[in-house]
């Protein structure tokens, strides 16, 4: 028996070890998103609306460009959303609104409405803005 004796580097790399480790961290990454996104189903008991737990909902106030008030989709007059308003604060003390105004809005329209959110004491206030392009 003779010992082949070369001295030349390898000229190829095994890479089979290498792509059944990804084979088996793919499995295990697929096995476990599914299984954190399935749960188990159980009819859960209905409590009445005075006991809740969940977290408030954001109040979205929308201005569009012609002036008209928006309180999460539907129109209201500037009373009918202080009065709103005034509502939901008594339901929960402090709840999350955002305000949307058009770019073509009259300026005194959204200052109108902070003016509102100050006078009900409202702190969790949010306005939203569009991507500047580019």
């Amino acid at each position: 028996m003779q010992v082949q004796d070369d001295d030349k580097p390898y000229d190829d790399i095994n890479i089979t070890p290498m792509l059944d480790l990804a084979y088996v961290l793919l499995v295990i990454f697929i096995i476990m998103t599914t299984a954190s996104v399935q749960g188990v189903k159980v009819n859960l008991p209905k409590a009445s609306a005075s006991v809740s737990l969940a977290k408030p909902q954001t109040k979205a106030i929308t201005v569009s460009d012609s002036g008209q008030i928006f309180l999460d989709a539907f129109p209201v007059t500037l009373g009918e959303l202080e009065q709103r308003l005034r509502t939901q604060k008594a339901l929960t003390p402090d709840f999350p609104v955002i305000v949307k105004g058009d770019s073509n809005v009259q300026y005194q329209k959204v200052v109108d409405i902070l003016d509102l959110l100050r006078r009900l004491d409202l702190s969790q206030v949010g306005l939203v803005t569009g991507k500047q392009p580019g």
